[in-house]
């Protein structure tokens, strides 16, 4: 051993070093600053089924592949716990990677299209929820639990967790516990801010697509149905003029795209026309959803991030409520998906989500201009999904002639689309809207008058008064 190796050569060299170790402290406020609690809820969530992923990789383009596997969500203004049956966290990982601030390798989970790219959705949210977690887990090779508390985290020199092992009789699963919930969450927690019935209808949304394909989620023992999309098609869709969607598909860089866009209701009525001026609320599902590797990222979007107003197409407003497009990312390396850290939001500057985007404008416009040329109500309108289906994206697809795709050769992306032949209105007059507001005692007292019905719609009075009018001239 040289002069240098020596204990006091050692201490001597790190005298004259600066002190760069990070503080927990900023790791743990930094991580969790700019993340919603629902989301952090939502994280967890998909550490579940990214478990299930890899217990069924095998198994993934089946239709029901997550048959039997569930996570149980509950909470009150004194805990949180999810519970999942999804095979566990393997010992090994839990030693190498799945504590650690952040994944040390890009590489994990090559072979499983899961959505987590940085490898801190579990902690950033246990950080979110409390200062006390308990991380319990029966895998394959062990059954053990680690704890998080408040000693651990205020201690900055020393960054390792103990690993218990535990006696375990249960089904492989983990399960994640929370106490000393931090400020502000237990009141979200307790039944009056209504943030349940929020999360659970976020989770309805953003994992329809994996709840359609056999995994159970329940809050608060409540079991959540999924919001799907679908679309209308009729019956000559593919032989002559019918109702179908504008559908797109191609590969870039190994990620796999499918877009759908058309619509998923009949148009629109004069009632809900007016329902909309008066700011009445709507539940309607149009606009886009966009999934990669089976979850929703982005819900019923109808801004400009998804295409809305920009470059021709119109901005969205209730004339286009029968108008829906879904787009479908998957890919094993998670890293070239176009989604952001939180997993709840698109990366718009994806050179893949840009050309992306192009079919989404494309699609959208086809059917905003079809809209426009079916303006007025009529029993021809009212027709038009008469004879029609609904049907998923998937579907669709299976049933298009392959004479009937065309390839795009504009694009960066290799791909082919399937444009729809609409049937057109045969009426030969221009129509338009007209739009005004009257105070509703007026209307009642002409509704009254007109059809002895002073709760007649507002629509049917406006068009009977103008006929009238006209009649006189």
């Amino acid at each position: 051993m040289t002069d240098k190796d020596t204990p006091a050569a050692a201490a001597a060299d790190d005298a004259d070093k600066v002190n760069a170790h990070p503080a927990k402290r900023f790791f743990v406020e930094m991580l969790t600053r700019d993340i919603e609690l629902k989301d952090s809820i939502l994280d967890l969530l998909d550490n579940c089924v990214d478990g299930a992923m890899r217990e069924k990789r095998a198994e993934l383009d089946q239709p029901l592949p997550y048959t039997d596997f569930e996570a149980r969500i509950s909470f009150d203004d004194q805990h949180f716990s999810i519970i999942d049956n999804c095979g566990g966290i393997p010992r090994e990982v839990a030693l190498e990677r799945a504590f650690r601030l952040g994944r040390p390798d890009r590489d994990t989970d090559k072979d499983v299209p899961t959505v987590g790219v940085y490898g801190i959705g579990m902690k950033r949210a246990i950080f979110k929820l409390g200062k006390n977690s308990i991380v319990e887990t029966t895998a394959k090779d062990a059954a053990y639990k680690v704890t998080i508390d408040p000693t651990w985290l205020a201690n900055d020199y020393d960054w390792t967790l103990p690993i218990e092992e535990v006696v375990s009789g249960k089904s492989r699963g983990t399960s994640i516990s929370v106490t000393e919930l931090n400020d502000g969450i237990p009141r979200l927690f307790s039944n009056k801010t209504g943030f349940e019935e929020d999360l659970k209808k976020s989770i309805s949304a953003y994992y329809g697509h994996i709840i359609t394909k056999g995994f159970n989620v329940y809050v608060n023992n409540e079991k959540i149905s999924p919001t799907t999309s679908s679309f209308i098609l009729g019956e000559n869709a593919f032989t002559g003029e019918g109702i179908a969607p504008y559908v797109y598909k191609g590969n870039y860089k190994g990620v796999e795209i499918e877009l759908a866009v058309g619509f998923y209701r009949d148009l629109p009525s004069d009632q809900e026309e007016e329902d909309s001026l008066a700011g009445k609320p709507s539940t309607e599902k149009a606009g886009w959803t966009i999934i990669c590797n089976d979850r929703v990222v982005l819900h019923a979007d109808k801004t400009r991030v998804t295409g809305w107003g920009d470059a021709g197409v119109p901005a969205y407003h209730t004339q286009f409520v029968s108008i829906a497009g879904v787009v479908n990312f998957k890919c094993n390396d998670a890293a070239l998906l176009p989604v952001t850290t939180t997993k709840r939001g698109i990366d718009g500057n994806s050179d893949l989500y840009l050309a992306v985007k192009e079919f989404m404008r494309e699609g959208v416009k086809i059917f905003t201009d079809y809209t426009n040329k079916w303006k007025r109500p009529s029993k021809e309108r009212s027709d038009l999904s008469v004879a029609a289906v609904t049907t998923t994206p998937a579907e669709i697809m299976k049933q298009i002639p392959v004479a009937s795709w065309s390839a795009d050769r504009k694009s960066i992306i290799k791909g082919l689309k399937f444009k729809p032949d609409l049937p057109m209105p045969t009426v030969e007059k221009e129509y338009r809207f007209m739009r005004f507001s009257r105070p509703l005692t007026d209307i009642r007292t002409l509704a009254d008058h007109f059809f002895g019905d002073e709760n007649t719609p507002p629509g049917e009075v406006g068009a009977k008064c103008f006929d009238e009018v006209l009649k006189r001239i």
